[in-house]
This record gives C-alpha cells, structure tokens and sequence, in this order.
C-alpha cells in the first residue's frame, strides 16, 4: 500500500460504496417496470409537485451531501483548484437525473424536479465543505494512516467494508451482528424448526461469529498489537452504538435494547474472549479464523429460525419514510460476507 495514495484511493472506494447505495435506495424495489409512452425527463417540465414535507426535502439534501464530498476528495487530483469540487457536483446532480428519469418507469416511484434540486443541491454543499476541510482531512488521514493503519493489501478497501459493516447494524430485521441472510432474496424457508433452545443457540452464535470475524478484521488494518486490542474493542462498541440508536430513531426509544437478548449476551461475551486470545495471533492464523468464521456465520444465519422481534420491528419501520432505507440495508447486509471473502484472500498477499 502506498501511503500517499491511500487517502485518494479510499475516497474512491466511499464514494463508489455510497453511490451504489443511492442507485439502490433511488430504485429499490426494482419491480413492476413499465413504459407509460411519456419522456422519461417530462418531470423537468412539471412544477413544484402536489405532494411533498420537509422530511423529504432535508432526506434528499443529506443523501446526496456525502455523494458530493466523496467524490471531491476522489478527484482532488485534477488540476486546477476547484476542478474537484466543480465536477463532484455535476456527477452527483448527473446522478440524480438519470435515477430520477429511471423512476419514471416505476410505478411506485414518482420522479420530481424538486428531488433533482434537492439532490443537487446536497452534492453541491458536499463539494464545498470538501473544498474547504479536505486538504485537512488529507493531512490528518495521511497522519492516522501511518500512525494507525498497518501497511496490508487493500486497506481502504478493508476500511470500506467495515464501515459498511456498521451500516448494517441500523437493520433490525436481523440478528444481532448476523449478515449474508439470503433467504428472502430467494424465497427460502429457515431449515431449522423455532424452539426456545435452538434458537438462542443459534443467535448466540451467529453474534459471536460475525463479531469474532468482524473484529479480527479490524485487527488486521491495526498496525500494533497493543493498539489492537484498543480499536478492536471499541469499533465492536461502535456497531453495538449504531445499532441501539438505529432501533431508537427507525422504530422506537422502547425497543432500543432489544437486541440485547441472553443469547446476543451469551455471544459478546464468546466472542469478547476469543478475540482476547486470536488479535494477538499471527497474520495469516487471524485471516483464517476470520474466513471461518464468517463463512460459519453466514451459513448459521440462514438455518436460524424467524425472530419475533426482528418480525415485529420490520413490520413497524417498513411504514413511510423507512421503507427503501430498510432496503438498502437489507441489500448490505446480504451482501457484506461475499464481498468480504475476496478481501480475506486478497490481504493474504503480502505487500
């Protein structure tokens, strides 16, 4: 890995991660295309539209607002002093039209030209606020590279993936920690019948595996041993956090500890002492357990039988706002262990 680069290089990453997440969010459910015989840009020529809160103006801004700091830093490469800014902005609205003129032949979406000002508007305060922190950003992320960052294959891409990782907490559809679930993506049944006992088991071990796999990943982006057994703990604490205030904001303050269970309690605490014992492993020992352990992880979250509380917390946030922000997630978390195995094989390199 190349110091100098990486900050650029994992600018290119979140930005490509984050605007595969608006394609997904802008089309989502990606059923019932049909042609209704108008322009797919006959939206520009509409006025302000009949239906719209405030809710949806500021959700449109913020969306976007990362797509235009992102690719700022990606393209701080360019000559010229506001080329990045000035392009980032024109991509992130070049964006929003197209997704918006695709939305025209989905009936369950209804495209507007005030989304494509809001949407605009968001990359172009991303761009800015890029322009003006990011030589800081640069300075400060070279500096924590070196300090904190150990020199492995694909590191930013390593970073990316962890820090899609604590997006997948906000999801309470599934277990605590658990990812890969393809079940609802195929229309497939859990193959082990509910039972009280089966399935703490299986909960307990599906939050200890994907923490142990999760951790030990961490643990090999850390330069020091010693350091390690600081960042590991703390960005475990940190998917805990997203995940206790993703149930507060998405569902309800009531429900924000109910992933605390005796079986995810049973599995923090596997999980806390074999991560005791692994971090301080050699390299390639790590990458295996964690290869082993997501694959594990990912195979038992697919065998676990249907949690009621995740039933009855997808029922409550798939009303209004939530519903393609539950499926995005959804799409992340069935994603995240096939996209993390080649990185596992990747890192195996040495640089």
């Amino acid at each position: 890995m190349t110091h100098g680069r990486s900050p650029i290089l994992l600018a290119r990453y979140l930005a490509l991660a984050w605007c595969g997440l608006v394609v997904y969010g802008s089309l989502h459910p990606f059923s019932g295309w049909r042609d209704s015989g108008a322009s797919p840009f006959a939206f520009l020529e509409g006025g302000w539209p009949r239906y719209w809160t405030g809710f949806d103006l500021g959700a449109n801004v913020a969306v976007y607002l990362p797509l235009g700091f992102f690719l700022t830093l990606a393209l701080r490469g360019l000559p010229g002093r506001f080329s990045a800014a000035v392009l980032a902005t024109l991509l992130a609205a070049g964006v929003s039209l197209g997704l918006e003129s695709l939305q025209s032949w989905l009936p369950s979406r209804v495209p507007s030209s005030l989304d494509l000002a809001c949407n605009a508007a968001g990359g172009l305060l991303g761009a800015a606020w890029a322009q003006l922190v990011g030589p800081r950003i640069f300075a400060r992320l070279v500096a924590l590279e070196h300090k904190l960052i150990a020199p492995v294959p694909h590191a930013e891409l390593g970073l990316t993936l962890l820090g899609l990782w604590l997006l997948v907490q906000l999801s309470p559809e599934t277990l605590l920690f658990g990812t890969g679930d393809l079940r609802q993506t195929f229309g497939l049944a859990g193959a082990v019948p509910f039972a009280a006992e089966s399935f703490m088991l299986i909960e307990a071990s599906v939050t200890a595996l994907n923490a142990i796999a999760a951790g030990l990943i961490a643990r090999t982006l850390t330069t020091r041993l010693g350091l390690a057994y600081l960042t590991v703990p703390v960005f475990l604490f940190a998917g805990l956090v997203v995940r206790t205030l993703g149930a507060a904001l998405l569902i309800g303050p009531d429900d924000a500890f109910a992933w605390l269970t005796p079986g995810a309690q049973s599995g923090l605490l596997f999980a806390g002492l074999f991560l005791a014992v692994a971090i301080a492993l050699p390299p390639t020992a790590r990458l295996l357990l964690a290869g082993l352990a997501l694959m594990a992880g990912t195979v038992l979250v697919n065998l676990a039988p249907a949690n009621p509380y995740s039933l009855a917390a997808l029922a409550a946030w798939r009303q209004g706002h939530f519903l393609n922000f539950n499926g995005l997630t959804r799409l992340v978390s069935t994603l995240w262990p096939f996209l993390t195995l080649p990185f596992l094989l990747l890192t195996t390199r040495r640089p």
